[in-house]
């Protein structure tokens, strides 16, 4: 299996918003049809994780998964539409995005397995 990827995001920093963040990211409160949107893309798993109004999103590839395919479906899809939109008033994108990028892809820059 390919490796993880690695995005970041910030959430508005205010305690109400990113309580209501979480609450919509909790077990069973995502909507199925962005969940399955998802799992059709060939995402084998998908995490993510908050520090203060950090976001850390660890996406795990599956074989077949192609980023521009599941893009393209996404914007095809009004139900994961209405999703984003609903996310962009808990997010704020980070001054180094590009215009309209929310989440950005990391770089590592470093691995143990790779250290003499």
């Amino acid at each position: 299996m390919p490796d993880a990827i690695f995005y970041c995001l910030d959430l508005k920093d205010d305690p109400e918003i990113i309580a209501g963040y979480r609450k919509w990211h909790a077990p069973g409160a995502v909507p199925a049809a962005v969940t399955r949107s998802i799992r059709d893309a060939g995402i084998a798993g998908l995490d993510i994780f908050l520090a203060g109004n950090r976001l850390v999103m660890m996406l795990t590839p599956g074989p077949d998964f192609d980023p521009v395919k599941k893009a393209e479906a996404d914007a095809a899809n009004p139900e994961v539409q209405a999703w984003e939109k609903l996310m962009w008033d808990f997010q704020q994108a980070l001054p180094f995005a590009a215009p309209g990028q929310k989440w950005v892809r990391m770089d590592r820059i470093y691995a143990l397995s790779e250290q003499p």
